[in-house]
């Protein structure tokens, strides 16, 4: 139960920070607002201040990505349930040493089968290649976003204070 709640406070306070600055579609997909940069230092700024404002809309299409991937890769999807399936039984089913005929078995003992079993099996997933596919995909897609959107009015007046 505890656990439970820890990820509860975990999801709202993601939600609360990262969440809240998501921009609406009209905003973030305002093709009024794409044109190349002039130059590289254009793109750059363009990239510094779209990076920041656009930051909830970035960190989702990296969620979707990341979901994406996990579904086009079953088997993949398939060894992270394993594991931490495994790891949460073992953990939930199996804190203490069990005695079966005239063996003992640990947790050290199922964690080792687990292993033996679930690591072959992650390994045969490619998670690297899907790793390297999600960072290579989701650059593109921000980099290329944020060099081409236009910085709005307001990025004009970030550094002015009141007076």
């Amino acid at each position: 139960m505890e656990q439970l709640a820890r990820v509860g406070d975990l999801a709202r306070n993601f939600r609360e920070t990262k969440l809240s600055t998501l921009k609406s579609p009209q905003e973030f997909f305002d093709h009024r607002q794409l044109s190349r940069p002039a130059n590289m230092n254009e793109a750059t700024s363009r990239i510094t201040y779209n990076t920041r404002h656009f930051s909830g809309n970035y960190l989702l299409l990296i969620i979707v990505l990341a979901v994406y991937a996990m579904l086009t890769n079953p088997l993949l999807l398939i060894a992270i349930a394993f594991l931490a399936g495994g790891f949460a039984a073992i953990n939930k089913f199996a804190p203490e040493p069990v005695q079966v005929g005239s063996q003992t078995i640990t947790q050290k003992h199922l964690y080792t089968g687990l292993f033996v079993i679930g690591l072959p099996l992650l390994f045969f997933a490619s998670p690297v290649s899907t790793f390297f596919w999600l960072v290579g995909s989701s650059s593109i897609l921000i980099l290329g976003h944020a060099s081409l959107m236009e910085p709005g009015v307001e990025s004009e007046y970030q550094g002015v204070e009141g007076v």
